[in-house]
């Protein structure tokens, strides 16, 4: 029997898949239509219904492209651009998004107590000394509060039984004082404290996370639940210690008030910042505090799925990884309780304010002898004045994406201590904001020490001009990168240099443009170049970059002249770094060189940018 075989032989449809934008896209699309449809449709012009029909799908091809493009680029820290995949990317990196840093000042408080004598001497009434409490709250003519942060004793003695206060008589009849002027120095943080009582349902929910209502919260000081317990903050839920300060009552308590321990912290969390909503979240961890659960490691046969049926034989048993929720090793979620959490919040460059400006008492919290007659007390209480001798400092705004973005590329590849230059600068960056902001930061070799390195940090003040770091923040640095130090390297933490400077130019323009706007515009060229976010430590000025934006103005035809100059002291009327810097001395086949660990400011643009048209 004959078979019947089709005389069609199907085509093989070759399909291109390297085109990717709208042009090649119609074009591959017109050549399969006419290669395999050209019975059916040859028309494809562009009001035909071919070329519709090609014009579709070419267009939904090319936005398929687009998104899967956007889609690969969201992925890397580099390329992302949307807000919620960059802070998650951050993250990954291991840099945690910081909020607002709020400013430290140091300031002088003053009581007057009254006076009585001892073995023929006139001094400060003992009983009538108070300490004024951690916590008590000054502000200025703005409304910007300041919370001191320890305990000002007046009472306090040095090793010579001397009060370390600064004693100053008050009123006196005759030569006998009746009272003396008390003065000491306190340190105060522009952040204010918030308590929030939170109430957690009766159900166990692993890792529960709260948020708080504040934003830029910078430092949690406490969370206790109902029966008085305290959860601690860890880097990570599988932390289970650490450290606590204690008062130390010792003998040598002079020399070490505190102590530190290591504590077991079966009731912890974590914190995590939105950069969309400004807030923070508390995550805790997932065990039931009722279960009784002392494995270190869970014994995996206790979290089989359970076999039913023949009991002669089975299989590989399987492991449910829902039955580890319930373990302690990742801490202890909280249960029908009510969280009483305390927190520092608040922060900006804005509350970097002028000295004076801490003038006036919100909350005053003294503390007297039991023996303090009334009257004195109130008396005494009613005495207390702040003043703050010099400006706030280590305030600064929220980082924006970009400086996240940046400190994270480097926070990606940083151990877990200071190895490479990298390491340095993410540690730098990624102190809590409590402890104060560094706003830029170098690292340079030691020249006396092989094994060190110099680290040069700048912060900016309330007008956002660079200005020297306060004390309180270097201090804070220090201890705390100690503790990623390698022992045998060493790091000095340095002022950077700033260099004030301002420019003079000439210019020829065409004929029918108006000179004030050319100016204009190249002042405001010059202005944006010099700009303060965008100068970095080290970094050179490139002339050759600034005769570029000046040529590009519409209407400049040539430069006649260009000078940098250097500004220091007081110059009508503006005051500028001390530093006195040579131009030309530092001037380089076009770059202009600071010293190492200086950076360049154009301070007042409006006056330090001067042009003229010949």
């Amino acid at each position: 029997m004959a078979r019947n075989i089709s005389k069609e032989v199907n085509k093989i449809k070759e399909v291109s898949y390297t085109n990717k934008d709208f042009k090649s896209l119609r074009q591959e699309i017109q050549n399969y239509a006419l290669r395999h449809f050209s019975n059916e449709i040859i028309d494809f012009t562009d009001s035909s219904l071919g070329g519709l029909l090609l014009d579709m799908n070419a267009y939904v091809g090319d936005v398929l492209m687009y998104y899967l493009d956007h889609q690969f680029n969201e992925n890397s820290l580099e390329k992302a651009i949307e807000k919620t995949n960059l802070e998650r990317l951050i993250r990954e990196a291991g840099f945690e998004v910081p909020p607002a840093a709020p400013a430290y000042a140091t300031v002088d408080l003053s009581v007057v107590v009254p006076a009585e004598q001892i073995n023929g001497i006139y001094q400060p009434k003992t009983i009538a000394t108070p300490t004024v409490r951690k916590n008590s709250v000054f502000s200025t003519p703005g409304g910007i509060e300041f919370t001191l942060l320890e305990d000002v004793d007046f009472k306090k003695l040095d090793d010579n039984n001397e009060l370390l206060a600064e004693v100053l008589i008050g009123r006196s009849s005759g030569n006998i004082p009746i009272n003396f002027i008390l003065k000491r120095k306190g340190v105060c943080s522009s952040s204010r404290i918030e308590t929030e009582n939170i109430s957690i349902p009766d159900k166990l929910v692993p890792f529960r996370t709260i948020t708080l209502s504040k934003e830029n919260v910078n430092e949690i000081i406490s969370v206790f639940d109902s029966n008085g317990d305290e959860y601690y903050e860890v880097d990570t839920l599988s932390q289970d210690t650490v450290f606590k300060i204690y008062e130390n009552t010792k003998y040598d308590l002079a020399d070490v008030p505190s102590r530190l321990e290591l504590f077991h912290a079966p009731k912890r969390f974590v914190t995590a910042r939105s950069t969309q909503t400004g807030k923070t979240t508390l995550r805790f961890g997932s065990g039931d505090e009722n279960a009784f659960d002392e494995d270190v490691i869970p014994d995996p046969s206790e979290h089989a799925i359970r076999l039913f049926g023949d009991k002669k034989s089975f299989t590989t048993i399987s492991v449910d990884p829902n039955s580890f929720l319930s373990s302690q090793t990742l801490g202890i979620s909280p249960v029908n309780t009510t969280l009483t959490v305390n927190y520092r919040y608040g922060g900006g460059l804005s509350h970097n304010v002028g000295s004076g400006q801490i003038n006036s008492i919100k909350t005053a919290i003294l503390s007297f002898m039991t023996s303090t007659p009334v009257s004195e007390e109130v008396s005494v209480r009613s005495s207390l004045r702040v003043f703050n001798p010099s400006s706030a400092k280590g305030g600064e705004d929220e980082s924006t994406v970009e400086e996240m973005r940046n400190v994270a590329l480097f926070n990606r590849s940083a151990q877990n201590r200071i190895v490479t230059r990298e390491d340095l600068l993410a540690r730098v960056h990624s102190m809590p904001v409590n402890f104060g902001k560094v706003y830029r930061a170098a690292v340079t070799d030691n020249p006396r020490n092989p094994r060190g390195s110099q680290l040069h940090v700048i912060s900016r003040s309330q007008s956002g001009k660079l200005m020297v770091s306060p004390d309180t923040l270097k201090q804070n640095l220090s201890k705390y990168l100690n503790k990623f130090r390698i022992v045998s390297d060493s790091i000095d933490i340095l002022d950077a240099i700033i260099i004030n400077i301002g420019t003079e130019y000439s210019v020829t323009i065409q004929k029918g443009f108006r000179s004030e706007s050319v100016i204009a515009t190249i002042n405001s060229k010059i202005s944006e170049y010099f700009n303060i976010r965008n100068q970095q430590i080290n970094k050179p000025i490139i002339l050759g970059e600034l005769e570029n934006l000046i040529l590009n103005v519409p209407g400049v035809v040539n430069i006649i002249k260009f000078t940098i100059s250097n500004k220091t002291g007081v110059q009508s009327g503006n005051s500028y770094s001390g530093y006195s810097f040579n131009v030309k001395q530092n001037m380089d086949r076009g770059l202009v060189f600071p010293p190492p660990g200086g950076i360049f400011e154009l301070k007042y643009p409006n006056e330090d940018i001067v042009g003229r048209i010949v």
